[in-house]
């Protein structure tokens, strides 16, 4: 028997209620092993897009400590997508052995950084840009509109047909892109038991959770997928909420709010639900959005900030892949690409 179609015994059993209880009882480490600053210097801040929390007297050592492994970290679960791909196991609703590696790499280089911060107190941000930081996941959600445009459409279920080259393409080869997205932010920052980082930290274990499960039906489940999406505006809310004045809510309501009306537009609409169901969801998230704007109406201006971010960043991706691939397709000859596509992925 190959690993294409694997026996019944290799199928180890998976509940969700497993991969979310690890979570939390990362959060709950690392909750309990902090504080995590005492005893390193931290400099002043710089303003905007400047990350505030980094020793001021890092050394080639501490750089070390991060870089090392991230670096260990994302080529091991590479390796794993990478065999995975090869393989192709049937989707099933339990474990593949190498979902059990993947789970095991993750949860080690999460307990790892635990400790990595307690010594060292230093992450990636010592030497790349914050905003590689926010803009990796940016972009990884700006590949799931794109990747799920078909099964989901784009606006209240309906696709947009000239996505469905870039589509193709991202379901093929999205793990290798959504891996380092999640890996390199997860080490960018030291670990922090502020609210934000919390609230990042308790995210990023869900996504490394997810992206673990490659190969499972709890990877494709509707309403798990959906949920991850809108956790991104959810956890963006939080950040602003924790890093504004007290009494200043344009920021998080932005992201909240926006959120909600992406998930109205789009998001509701891959989850498999009837559309009495659908009215059953929409209508308290309308009625919320709807009483809070009329006590802040001055805040209305910000509500399609987030949907033009999101939609935007899909076709513009969409575009740039749809580009790539026509000059692919240019550059290689046909006989080339029929090889390639009868190659197992």
């Amino acid at each position: 028997m190959n690993a294409a179609s694997p026996t019944h015994a290799d199928i180890l059993p998976w509940r969700a209620w497993w991969g979310l209880a690890g979570c939390a009882a990362f959060i709950g480490l690392v909750l309990a092993l902090g504080p995590y600053s005492d005893g390193f210097s931290i400099g002043p801040d710089r303003g905007p897009f400047w990350y505030y929390w980094q020793r001021s007297d890092a050394n080639a050592w501490s750089r070390v400590s991060a870089w090392l492994p991230y670096c260990l970290h994302q080529f091991a679960v590479w390796y794993l997508i990478a065999r995975a791909r090869r393989e192709r196991p049937r989707y099933v609703a339990g474990l593949h052995p190498l979902n059990v590696w993947a789970l095991g790499v993750n949860a080690f280089f999460m307990l790892l950084h635990i400790v990595q911060t307690k010594f060292f107190y230093d992450g990636l941000a010592q030497d790349v840009h914050e905003a590689t930081s926010f803009g990796s996941v940016a972009l990884m959600l700006f590949m799931i509109l794109v990747m799920e445009n078909r099964r989901r459409g784009m606006f209240f279920g309906r696709p947009m047909p000239l996505m469905e080259t870039a589509g193709e393409a991202l379901r093929r080869y999205h793990g290798y892109y959504f891996s380092w997205a999640i890996i390199y932010t997860f080490w960018y920052h030291p670990v922090e038991i502020t609210g934000g980082h919390i609230a990042g930290y308790a995210y990023m274990s869900l996504l490394l959770l997810q992206s673990s499960l490659f190969f499972t039906r709890f990877h494709v489940n509707r309403v798990w997928t959906a949920i991850l999406e809108f956790l991104w505006c959810v956890h963006g809310a939080i950040i602003a909420g924790f890093i504004m004045s007290p009494g200043q809510m344009q920021f998080w309501s932005s992201f909240l709010f926006g959120g909600l009306a992406v998930f109205l537009i789009t998001q509701l609409h891959g989850m498999g639900l009837s559309r009495r169901a659908k009215l059953l969801v929409a209508a308290p998230i309308v009625a919320s959005m709807a009483t809070f704007y009329a006590l802040y109406p001055a805040l209305l201006s910000g509500l399609p900030k987030q949907p033009m971010v999101l939609y935007g960043g899909a076709i513009v991706v969409a575009a740039v892949i749809f580009v790539l691939a026509r000059v692919g397709r240019a550059l290689v000859p046909a006989p080339a690409r029929r090889d390639a596509a009868a190659t197992p992925r």
